[in-house]
């Protein structure tokens, strides 16, 4: 297994974190999978497991391009740390949503464990969060935004779905 150092972890996954919010910011997803190798491994906990860049763009585009993914503003890392023997960098990453209308701030993270597998590519990543803690944010931020006429049908779609109807 080949040892990379922590300033090349660090520096690939800064520059994987500067393009994912550059993916947030404009709303095209498409080239997010080239961040990884062509066999790579995605492990999702709410989503199941992909291999290969396909399986990860076609996940990553559906998913970041519809309600709740499509709103969030940004992903900004609260804290990160790389194990050098495993060529891990794990990181704690803010999932944020828009002002709702009242100001408040709607925010669910997770934990990423991102492998490192040279030339600025990662062969794994894994996800690690609550799904239904996750749900409960969009569902509350839902609700705010749809009081102050800031959520889409897409939202309303959402909140029927798993929440059964805006108060």
């Amino acid at each position: 297994m080949t040892t990379f150092s922590a300033d090349e972890i660090t520096d690939a996954y800064a520059a994987m974190h500067a393009r994912v919010q550059e993916h947030a910011r404009t709303g095209d997803w498409d080239d997010f999978a080239l961040n990884f190798t062509e066999d790579a491994e995605y492990v999702e906990h709410a989503f199941g497991t992909f291999h290969g860049r396909d399986a990860i763009r076609t996940w990553s585009v559906a998913t970041m391009t519809s309600f709740p993914g499509s709103v969030m503003t940004g992903f900004p890392l609260a804290w990160q740390v790389v194990d050098v023997p495993t060529s891990r960098l794990i990181c704690e990453v803010r999932n944020l949503m828009p002002d709702p209308g009242d100001g408040s701030v709607h925010e669910a993270s997770n934990l990423t464990i991102m492998t490192y597998a040279g030339d600025g590519l990662f062969s794994r990543e894994e996800d690690i969060y609550n799904p239904l803690r996750f749900m409960r944010m969009s569902l509350r931020w839902a609700e705010v935004a749809e009081a102050h006429g800031r959520l889409g049908d897409e939202g309303r779609a959402y909140v029927a779905q798993f929440g059964g109807g805006l108060g």
